[in-house]
């Protein structure tokens, strides 16, 4: 079973560890909605996203960056 939109801490693992060095607060909502279809396990419908869901997965992956900048 692969990823939704709704998965956004798996999600936001996924994406520290493909882009460790990078600050989510810097991007895009266009970049991140690119890099989540670009993952391996996502098996969503890529229309299926909005800001919402968007946002969630980017403060999901802001945890996990804070978390592993500590």
């Amino acid at each position: 079973m692969g990823l939704k939109w709704s998965d956004r801490e798996d999600i936001a693992l996924e994406l520290v560890e493909r882009h460790p060095e990078t600050d989510p607060l810097g991007v895009r909502f266009t970049d991140l909605h690119r890099w989540v279809t670009e993952l391996d396990d996502f098996d969503d419908d890529p229309k299926a996203s909005n800001e919402a869901k968007l946002e969630a997965i980017q403060m999901a992956w802001l945890e996990e960056y804070t978390d592993r900048q500590a």
